[in-house]
């Protein structure tokens, strides 16, 4: 065989392995086979989900006061016996609802939120967060409330009238005692309304902030938040609260204890309830021990 034959051969060789290569790789399916444009981006958009640790979502953007938010979520990777923790956050920054939802086989997970309460009442941006296992895994979704207060209250800047010591926070005119390791206090606010005090600090390293508000200023202690999310990190002796803080935090919330008012007419109807069973439970007692003729 010449020279030139080998090399006829050698292009019909590879003309051929060019066709069939591009037949085979005609050959396979589409991602979505026999899918509109819009359920092959349905599509998409469910396998991007699966590889997010935890994305969370709402119905809508915007509510009025009273309308029901429903929420829904996905999981990535599901851990058997943890729930995902939705926390809502007012536009005052402070925790307006918490709840615990269990996350089904398949990763999915949702809720419903009622904007009825009195807790709902500001209008502006609520911040609904969903957080699952560690802090790494979060997500959260914004959604505006219409219909309430018009007016959101602010923070009121601090007066200067009382000087507080050097260990103590000046906050709305009162004196509240601290001390602080791994950073610094910038400001402080008191937030009359909700019955919590915002700490601003500069935390340059993991650190413990330790405040002791009087009784004046806060009632108790419900909850602790740091840089908006819930933490557990704490120790509560009384009216003594110490936060345990990793650097780069910017800012702790400490809310003080209160009564949810949506409650007060259930607790009311129970104890009427219990009243009149304890009532007709006597009386019929009474009558059964009367000797009958």
């Amino acid at each position: 065989m010449n020279s030139r034959t080998s090399f006829a051969l050698l292009a019909i060789l590879t003309a051929v392995g060019t066709l069939t290569m591009s037949s085979a790789f005609a050959e396979l399916p589409p991602a979505c086979v026999g899918c509109s444009n819009s359920e092959a981006r349905a599509t998409s958009n469910e396998m991007l989900l699966k590889e997010i640790p935890v994305s969370v979502w709402t119905d809508k953007k915007d509510y009025k006061q009273g309308d029901m938010i429903m929420v829904n979520g996905q999981v990535a990777n599901v851990a058997s016996g943890f729930p995902v923790t939705i926390t809502v956050v007012s536009p005052l920054n402070s925790v307006v609802a918490i709840d615990q939802i269990n996350v089904a086989n398949d990763g999915s997970f949702e809720t419903t939120l009622n904007t009825a309460g009195a807790m709902w009442k500001y209008d502006g941006t609520y911040t609904v967060k969903a957080n699952y296992g560690s802090a790494d895994k979060k997500s959260s979704v914004k959604v505006k409330l219409t219909g309430g207060i018009s007016h959101t209250p602010t923070y009121e800047t601090p007066t200067t009238s009382k000087q507080c010591g050097a260990n103590e926070l000046t906050a709305n005119g009162y004196c509240v005692p601290f001390s602080i390791t791994g950073g610094a206090v910038t400001s402080a606010t008191l937030n009359t309304d909700d019955n919590s005090i915002v700490i601003n600090i500069n935390a340059k390293k993991d650190g413990t902030l330790t405040v002791t508000p009087s009784k004046t200023v806060q009632d108790g202690i419900f909850m602790v938040l740091v840089d908006g999310q819930e933490w557990d990190d704490v120790e509560i002796v009384a009216n003594k609260v110490t936060v345990m803080f990793p650097a780069g935090t910017e800012q702790i919330e400490i809310i003080g204890t209160f009564v949810i008012p949506e409650f007060g007419t259930i607790a009311a109807m129970i104890l009427a309830v219990a009243i009149i069973s304890i009532i007709a439970v006597s009386a019929r007692s009474r009558l059964s021990i009367i000797p009958r003729y």
